[in-house]
């Protein structure tokens, strides 16, 4: 299982733990829920020592990955444990055609005429889904890919008539009107860039059916919340919304 960090503010004439730890769900995902007290005046010091008793206490339970309060400030503590937070490489990807569509759309491009391309330093099952969902949406779409490219371009062509223009030359990719990167690449400037490998490049808007939106804990990080729904099942394709579209 993994683990859901939170704060909790202390209660006036209550005596509590400085840290629980209980098993519960959110939207039938079970998981261990760590409460931390943390009051407006909190020294930062205690505020780490129970952060490093929270995250002993969830690795003796077995548990490696977690998801943290928005703007966590003791990601050390937790990695001395063990503990590291939920990847979002996962969702990312799953919705890098929306966000490419949701991008665009925010520039006042239409998305139907754009050039997408697309780099990655392998074939994946990722990097096929996100090709075939691109061909399927834009007229023009451009892909970078060392091996593998030709099969795809073939299969996508004899499947659905798409046509992609494999190789492009670097000032293509520059001139694309959004780049994916599934891997970093420096030698590339396009300041539309998805870069599908870097956590720390905010996610667009991401939202689910009202019923679903009101069960999750507000002040968790959305994106590792959503990428461990996700990862468990529990979000089913369609449920999620970029910039208001359904996935």
């Amino acid at each position: 299982m993994i683990a859901l960090l939170e704060w909790a503010p202390p209660e006036r004439g209550k005596r509590r733990k400085a840290v629980t730890v209980k098993e519960d769900n959110v939207l039938h995902l079970r998981l261990y829920r760590a409460s931390l007290q943390r009051g407006p005046r909190t020294p930062e010091a205690i505020l780490r020592r129970r952060v490093l008793a929270a995250g002993k206490r969830l690795r003796k339970l077995g548990v490696t990955q977690a998801v943290l309060p928005a703007s966590f400030p003791c990601g050390q503590e937790l990695a001395r444990c063990g503990l590291r937070p939920v990847s979002t490489l996962s969702l990312r990807r799953a919705l890098a055609a929306d966000w490419v569509r949701w991008a665009l759309e925010e520039r006042g491009q239409s998305p139907a005429g754009a050039r997408v391309a697309v780099c990655a330093a392998q074939l994946t099952g990722e990097v096929v889904r996100t090709v075939t969902e691109l061909s399927l949406r834009h007229r023009y779409v451009l892909l970078d890919l060392p091996y593998g490219g030709e099969e795809l371009c073939r299969q996508l062509r004899r499947e659905y008539g798409v046509s992609l223009l494999l190789g492009p030359s670097k000032e293509q990719l520059e001139g694309a009107d959004a780049l994916v990167l599934f891997d970093a690449r420096t030698d590339l400037k396009n300041p539309a860039v998805l870069a599908l490998f870097d956590e720390s490049q905010p996610l667009p808007p991401i939202s689910l059916p009202p019923a679903m939106e009101e069960a999750l804990p507000p002040e968790a990080d959305r994106g590792q919340l959503l990428a461990a729904l996700r990862e468990a099942g529990v979000l089913r394709p369609g449920q999620v919304a970029v910039g208001g579209a359904r996935a």
